[in-house]
């Protein structure tokens, strides 16, 4: 995979907030061999997350993180973190959890 096939945009998709995440071709590539093997197939999962919460919480640690969980199975979620910048933001990670992270609840489906 060259330079530009790595930075070329995978999705950028409006979440129920309103604003836009997005991820390159390279980087979901990271998310999903390196960081969360797991993820390898679950794109859609993903993106689905994004559009289409059950939840968003807004990170402890960061108001600029969120958090957007959607059910997969019993009591197993996929996890979406996003990060918003000044209009838009970014996907930091995703990956599926037994466990619903501490925040505060900021929208409900």
């Amino acid at each position: 995979m060259n330079n530009s096939e790595k930075d070329a945009i995978l999705f950028e998709i409006i979440t129920p907030l309103g604003f836009v995440v997005r991820t390159t071709v390279g980087y979901w590539n990271i998310i999903s061999t390196v960081k969360h093997p797991i993820m390898q197939n679950r794109l859609e999962d993903v993106m689905q997350t994004l559009m289409s919460p059950d939840e968003i919480r807004v990170s402890k640690n960061d108001e600029k993180v969120f958090l957007f969980y959607r059910a997969d199975g019993n009591k197993r979620w996929v996890c979406a973190v996003s990060k918003k910048l000044e209009i838009d933001g970014f996907l930091i990670t995703a990956y599926r959890t037994s466990a619903i992270k501490e925040g505060i609840l900021l929208w409900q489906k």
